[in-house]
């Protein structure tokens, strides 16, 4: 009797260890969900241009591709870290657009930036160079630029050296702005402001990169366009380069402006306003494929005197 209950002690002991081994190696196991969340920020603007401010999410109605999708997370969020990366186009017909409206950027960054935000400066022409990296101080970039534009371009080379025939790189340094830097920032809202008259002559990317590589980073971008008009009109290219900016625009859910218009500064403070103004949505797509195609988003306000800006859609990468 003592030989048979040590027996089945043992017994015991041994399938109770190779149970425990099963549930350690299940706990081990990777949970793998699959909920296809798709988040997306949006400013809205009332029939005189203010920023709307009290609307939840009974005030629109999400659509992907034309079927309408079930809210399941809607914020406005007013005190998140911002991620800035600014672009500056330093070829021939934009190198002097800048240093008249140095105390502008200043005024833009000191008072939209906070010792939690970040922004870098990258400028171009033939060549990208990071003149200043993420920093949460306004004066290295304001001093980066300083130096930059006395002819010093001891800064690194943002890209891999590419052998280009013109002077100005233009998609290839939003590309590489959002998907090197800001794509990788894992906090805060993202955007990217770029000075330029959006012409290209010698960038590896086009449009299109560029529009996807910020809808999939969730950046927006803002373009704040000089000109260089010759003779009091616009030419071919002078046309082709605003509308690239409007297109830029529109598709990451950023704004277009004309800086011989009106004042930089007015601009400026509206682009941190709507920075610090926007809300959050998030839905759970009712289309489960991952298949690569582009799914076009549409945000509809329920009131007719608004009117929202977003990005236009995203890519369904496996």
């Amino acid at each position: 009797m003592k030989q048979l209950s040590l027996l089945v002690l043992c017994l015991a002991a041994l399938f109770g260890q190779e149970r425990i081994r099963a549930d350690v190696n299940q706990a081990e196991q990777p949970i793998r969900v699959d909920v296809n969340l798709v988040n997306i920020g949006f400013t809205a603007r009332d029939g005189r241009g203010t920023l709307a401010t009290g609307l939840t999410r009974d005030d629109v109605e999400v659509f992907e591709d034309g079927a309408l999708q079930k809210v399941s997370f809607f914020a406005r969020s007013s005190d998140v870290p911002l991620t800035l990366g600014l672009v500056m186009d330093m070829s021939g017909s934009q190198e002097h657009f800048m240093k008249p409206h140095h105390r502008d950027l200043e005024a833009f960054l000191k008072t939209v930036m906070d010792p939690r935000d970040r922004a870098f400066l990258l400028c171009f022409g033939r060549r990208l160079r990071l003149v200043a990296d993420f920093t949460a101080t306004p004066d290295d970039l304001l001093e980066g630029l300083r130096v930059f534009e006395k002819g010093n371009r001891r800064f690194p080379e943002f890209a891999p050296s590419e052998d280009r025939s013109g002077g100005t790189a233009f998609y290839d340094a939003i590309w590489n702005a959002v998907t090197e830097r800001l794509a990788k920032s894992e906090t805060g809202r993202r955007a990217l402001l770029i000075f330029s008259d959006g012409e290209d002559n010698s960038s590896a990317h086009h449009m299109l990169d560029a529009i996807e590589a910020a809808q999939s980073a969730d950046v927006r971008l803002y373009g704040l366009r000089y000109t260089d008009v010759k003779s009091g009109h616009m030419n071919a290219r002078n046309k082709y380069g605003m509308r690239v900016l409007d297109r830029l625009a529109l598709e990451t859910g950023g704004a277009h402006y004309d800086a011989s218009e009106g004042e930089l500064k007015k601009w400026f403070a509206e682009i941190g306003e709507e920075l610090r103004a926007t809300y959050e949505l998030a839905y759970q797509s009712t289309n489960p494929e991952r298949d690569g195609t582009f799914r076009k988003i549409v945000i509809r306000p329920k009131r007719s005197d608004l009117k929202i800006r977003a990005k236009t859609g995203y890519y369904a990468r496996p």
